[in-house]
């Protein structure tokens, strides 16, 4: 079944096999005349990476690619993707990859009318309307994972050298412009990579869903969110070609990611530090730790997941709903703990301390404090 759609919410989004041709016109709708790809290392010489720079070359918007980002994309990738796009007169970006080029990509045209730090804007009360808002430069947002949904997101994730420590930067004007949502760009994900990325996307369903914050127009979109998953993530993992598959996982990401408006919890307060200090990889140590939170949450979520199971066609309620959890780890090769991901637990004092100073921590059902934060730590080795 092929699946296109043009949506408009919660941006103007093009879904479907394909779309990645409409690239150029997705630029100039936003007045871009010589736009600068920004992706990852990993992604620079991809044949999907050198078709897209093709697609803006022969519409007359030039071929800049900028691709020193790690991972976890810090401070240092950041101003060089600034240097990169005054040096070159660029007037726009296009973030293009997973959530380390996505959110790259989205900071760099934040900040490039920016005079402050961008630690200045970091996720915290207001702190946002320090910027100068007129000087963000515009974004279309190409995703080639289906996991962290940053194409429809308002944030980026990005790490300090110094500390090790993962900050959210904040304004409503990250959000990009247009959206290229084309399944043939994730049709060659390794399969680690299409597992790690889609149980990212279920988590941010997962947790959004279980958050006790009042917002039921992300409650409905993260119960649907994990239905998809639930129905398309081991399809697209048994086979990368099947383009059904691929489309709804992408639908699944961006989902999770506007659900998340409504809060995370300790999947994500126990994984960023994780993977600032060790520089694992997010989504997978986010199914990782799943298990242990989900026991860590059962005092106050066991009522809200049973029927999360029922809707999902799970019977047996919240132990049902565990039981599903562990099965899908199996089936996708996740590690069974943190051990097994060759993390020694030596350091979760220091851990613990991230992770109850994360901001997600304030979006989970049962109260994070230090001590029950350690035990929770230890429970995940």
């Amino acid at each position: 079944m092929n699946i296109v759609a043009n949506w408009s919410y919660p941006t103007v989004i093009k879904m479907g096999r394909g779309r990645i041709k409409e690239l150029a016109d997705a630029c100039k709708s936003l007045g871009m005349k010589k736009p600068l790809l920004v992706t990852d290392r990993g992604l620079a010489s991809m044949a999907i990476t050198q078709g897209a720079l093709d697609v803006l070359e022969e519409a007359g918007l030039g071929r800049a690619i900028f691709a020193d980002v790690d991972p976890n994309p810090n401070e240092i990738n950041l101003e060089a993707g600034i240097k990169a796009y005054k040096d070159g007169g660029h007037d726009g970006v296009v973030a293009f990859g997973g959530g380390s080029g996505l959110d790259l990509g989205k900071c760099v045209a934040f900040m490039v009318g920016q005079t402050r730090p961008v630690w200045d804007f970091e996720d915290i009360g207001d702190w946002w309307t320090r910027a100068n808002s007129d000087g963000i430069a515009p974004i279309v947002a190409v995703p080639t994972t289906a996991g962290t949904g940053s194409e429809v997101g308002r944030a980026s994730v990005i790490t300090n050298s110094q500390t090790h420590v993962k900050k959210i930067i904040f304004h409503p004007k990250f959000l990009p412009g247009v959206v290229i949502a084309d399944p043939e760009l994730t049709v060659g994900m390794p399969k680690m990579i299409t597992a790690g990325t889609g149980m990212d996307a279920f988590a941010h369903c997962l947790e959004a869903y279980s958050s006790p914050f009042y917002h039921p127009m992300s409650q409905g979109i993260a119960l649907e969110g994990m239905r998809l998953v639930k129905e398309f993530l081991p399809r697209a993992y048994k086979d990368g070609t099947d383009i059904e598959a691929r489309t709804n996982m992408m639908s699944a990401a961006a989902m999770g990611a506007v659900a998340f408006q409504k809060g995370l919890g300790a999947i994500h307060a126990l994984s960023h530090p994780i993977g600032a200090v060790y520089n694992t990889h997010h989504g997978m140590t986010n199914a990782v730790v799943m298990p242990p939170v989900l026991r860590f949450n059962r005092v106050a979520i066991e009522e809200k997941i049973a029927r999360a199971a029922a809707y999902l066609g799970i019977s047996g309620g919240f132990d049902g709903f565990y039981d599903y959890v562990l099965s899908l780890r199996a089936e996708l090769g996740v590690p069974e703990n943190l051990t097994a991901m060759g993390i020694k637990s030596d350091r979760i004092d220091e851990l613990a301390a991230m992770a109850i100073e994360d901001p997600s921590c304030g979006g989970n059902p049962v109260e994070m404090t230090l001590d029950n934060t350690k035990q929770l730590f230890l429970d995940c080795f």
